[in-house]
């Protein structure tokens, strides 16, 4: 097998987003004018933005504002699609390439979405964009390093494909008051991690809220393999930089531990056939006492969290984290109105929509952080930080492939269900990575 090195190994080396550092002295103002690319007349037109937020998400409430902004600057009118992230993530290739295709959408970041449709021209570049509203200035390397992408599709170099305006991360959150009721204190190391979980079950509580169907119980695999990584292996694995060791002890102590916590109870066997909403809601009904899952998750558990108090906290004892920057803003080789498909994804840079977005839970990338004065969001805020002072964003399990994604929820499942044990598990997961790193040159 060939492994390609690329110019994205010193930018994932030295990146990692940091909010305090990201403020913004130009762009837009609360009368929607733009300092960088102007406004234009566009009445009469019509802009298709497609994306997967709900409403009153952190991101979905910042995109309404951006949509408001926008078309009363522009005079333009937005014809709004929502979609399920499962959803665009399976049919992009084909709807992007198609008479159907929105005008700009949102979009998974990586290697194998962005980067694979990068690679075969299904969405367009953006460096005359970059260039005309210096959003380049606006995002730190943590983040710039899943918006540009070369000729085969691999992060970190080559043009612009996409703008991603937010930072995510994952980490635990717990519910306060089901740990007071049974004097568990919050975990500092995998082994008070494993205690709690035991005094749960041993109170007949399953622990740890998950899905096997879609990507919590990925994320918490990979999770549990960055906890005994080190940055090379990273790169080895989301750059192919060097060949992954499928039986090295990252991968058998993630798959491992998985397997044993589900024949220990921590993890139901109900995970095999639910989704995240499935387990988000366990968690917010207050059934779970824990759901590892990301900052996208925050606002809604402001909002809908009524009947305890629950708090966050970064994975124990561990250096690297699942996180980067958000899912970015891409304009389909079939977009109908390029030029304002790149206006919208100015507005949506603009400091009162980021501030907005922070305020409401999500992690701006081109905030003035003195606008955010929600204590609710300067504690994810902080907890942003924590990972980011260690260098600790690790991007997510999916993205080397772009069958990953499925690939490892179908494994995920089997460990779930004990159709395979860890060596097996492992095994498939080699295949499925390497019939597609291998063809990478």
């Amino acid at each position: 097998m060939k492994y390609r090195i690329t110019a994205a190994t010193a930018v994932l080396a030295a990146g990692a987003l940091s909010l305090s550092a990201c403020s913004s002295s130009d762009g837009g103002s609360t009368d929607g004018a733009s300092a960088s690319g102007g406004s234009g007349d566009f009445s009469g037109q019509t802009l298709t933005v497609m994306h997967y937020e709900g409403d009153e998400s952190a991101m979905g409430k910042a995109w309404n504002k951006a949509i408001e902004i926008f078309e009363k600057e522009t005079g333009a009118t937005v014809d709004l699609q929502n979609t399920a992230f499962e959803d665009l993530n399976a049919s992009a290739q084909q709807l992007f390439d198609s008479s159907d295709a929105p005008d700009v959408s949102e979009y998974n970041k990586g290697n194998g979405t962005a980067g694979q449709l990068a690679a075969t021209g299904v969405i367009l570049p953006l460096d005359d964009a970059y260039a005309k509203y210096g959003w380049a200035d606006k995002l730190s390397a943590g983040v710039d390093t899943i918006a540009k992408y070369d000729e085969n599709g691999v992060m970190g170099s080559g043009s612009w494909y996409g703008v991603p305006n937010y930072g995510e991360f994952v980490f635990l959150y717990y519910n306060k008051d089901m740990f007071d009721q049974y004097g568990i204190d919050v975990p500092t190391d995998e082994a008070s991690l494993e205690a709690a979980m035991q005094t749960f079950v041993d109170n007949g509580v399953t622990p740890l809220t998950t899905s096997a169907q879609e990507y919590p119980m990925g994320q918490l695999w990979y999770q549990l393999a960055l906890s005994k990584a080190d940055r090379q292996w990273v790169n080895d694995y989301q750059l192919y930089e060097n060949p992954v060791d499928w039986s090295g002890t990252e991968v058998s102590t993630a798959t491992g531990t998985l397997e044993d916590w589900v024949s220990k109870g921590y993890i139901s066997k109900d995970a095999s056939g639910m989704t995240a909403e499935d387990a988000g809601l366990q968690f917010i009904n207050g059934e779970s006492p824990m759901f590892y899952s990301g900052s996208w998750w925050y606002g809604r558990m402001l909002s809908d969290v009524t009947t305890f108090d629950f708090g966050i906290a970064n994975w124990p004892d561990t250096t690297l984290t699942p996180g980067s920057g958000g899912n970015i803003w891409v304009v389909p080789a079939q977009s109908k109105n390029p030029e304002l498909a790149e206006k919208f994804i100015d507005v949506t840079m603009y400091p009162e929509v980021q501030a907005l977005l922070g305020e409401s839970g999500g992690l701006p990338v081109a905030a003035d952080t003195a606008d955010i004065t929600d204590p609710n969001a300067k504690q994810l805020i902080d907890l942003f930080n924590e990972v980011n002072d260690r260098d600790g964003l690790a991007f997510y399990p999916d993205w080397p492939t772009p069958t990953f994604y499925g690939d490892l929820n179908s494994v995920m499942q089997s460990i779930v269900n004990g159709d395979a044990t860890t060596d097996e598990a492992d095994a498939q997961l080699k295949d499925y990575y390497e019939s597609y790193v291998s063809t990478v040159n």
